[in-house]
């Protein structure tokens, strides 16, 4: 078995590429989300480079969590060839270490930052992006288009209550879809005849009704009228109001069972939770493929030249790789693929990809 000590060495090694090149796609990323905010904010009320700058920076981890993959790939291919490059792999073959043996560190490396990421990153990612769209949406107020974080199309939302129904046009949602910015109401009566217009800048959702502040209410049979407060009662409940408007990608790892468990208790569909859940479960398995595909291009690289071929290939099947995990989510958040299997079926596939190569090419 390999030793300790040059096991501990091989793993920091890996440890130290994956951070820098991670490191580096953070400081990328919040550079040009930055410059972007910076853009588009510069004429916002209120505005600050500072502010900004604080708004940019939590939003990074979120953003982050779709390079780790990416990161530890190239991570791990700069790790082997430097490696390879110092012979420090070529000593090791020759004291009888099997490359099963010097990949083991790395794999270890990969599925305990894939644990970490999934049990510590990702809540204090979902936690920051939320305090930076409370912050952006007080900065840039009604003005969607400096926002460059809003959905590009309203949200819409059909609600029945004990005075008819209403229909809900917003162009932000907060909170889950709790808290909706700049909203407009269609209201009628429950013989579906239209009763008003509600022009308000925002609403919050508590005990089964709408309540909107600085509401401008218009109907045919009075003047446009103005309130500071106005309640709009509803039928539907948290649970119905998440699962037609939040992401999945913005609630934390610890809450999204409780989330699936309520969504079924109501009766709806919890796809896009379900599936979030699952594929923040098989990150480590989908960050050990990384390893497996990056060793498949970088172990006999000096051996046998065909530098940037090799390392093209490596980049290629990441990128297929990455594509196939896209596709999966597309399907399994609609229901189409059960969301375990949407979710693991990349990582299983990459894994044994990796592993089948490595295995025909050192022991086959």
């Amino acid at each position: 078995m390999i030793g300790r000590t040059l096991a501990t060495y091989f793993a920091g090694r890996f440890v130290r590429a994956i951070l820098l090149v991670f490191g580096f796609s953070c400081a990328i990323i919040w550079l040009f989300d930055f410059l972007e905010l910076f853009r588009r904010t510069a004429d916002a009320k209120g505005f600050s480079a500072g502010g900004v700058a604080l708004i940019s920076l939590f939003r990074v981890p979120s953003i982050a969590e779709q390079v780790l993959p990416f990161a530890t790939l190239f991570g791990a291919i700069a790790a082997f060839l430097g490696l390879s490059r110092n012979l420090e792999l070529v000593v090791a073959r020759a004291a009888g270490i099997s490359v099963w043996q010097f990949i083991a560190p790395a794999l270890v490396v990969a599925v305990t930052l894939g644990a970490i990421g999934t049990a510590l990153w990702n809540p204090v990612a979902a936690g920051l992006k939320d305090r930076a769209e409370e912050r952006l949406y007080e900065l840039t107020g009604r003005d969607k288009r400096l926002n460059p974080s809003a959905s590009t199309s309203d949200v819409w939302l059909r609600q029945d209550g004990p005075n008819g129904e209403s229909v809900i046009r917003a162009r932000q949602s907060l909170d889950q879809g709790a808290r909706l910015g700049d909203l407009t109401v269609m209201s009628f009566d429950r013989q579906g005849r239209f009763r008003a217009r509600i022009d308000a800048r925002e609403a919050v959702f508590a005990d089964g009704a709408w309540v909107l502040s600085q509401a401008l209410v218009r109907s045919e049979d009075q003047a446009p009228a103005e309130h500071a407060a106005y309640t709009i009662p509803t039928y539907l409940t948290i649970e119905q109001i998440r699962e037609s408007l939040s992401t999945p990608e913005t609630i934390s790892f610890w809450a999204l069972r409780s989330y699936v468990e309520i969504a079924r208790n109501a009766g709806l569909p919890a796809y896009g939770y379900e599936l979030q859940y699952q594929m923040l479960m098989a990150r480590p398995l989908l960050l050990a493929a990384m390893v497996l595909i990056a060793a498949t291009v970088s172990l006999g690289v000096f051996r046998f030249g065909n530098v940037g071929r090799l390392i093209l290939g490596g980049v290629s099947a990441g990128f297929v790789l990455y594509v196939v995990v896209e596709v999966a989510r597309d399907l399994g958040g609609v229901g189409i693929v059960n969301p375990a299997l949407a979710a693991w079926t990349p990582a299983v596939i990459g894994s044994l990809m990796g592993f089948t190569i490595l295995l025909y090419r050192e022991d086959g």
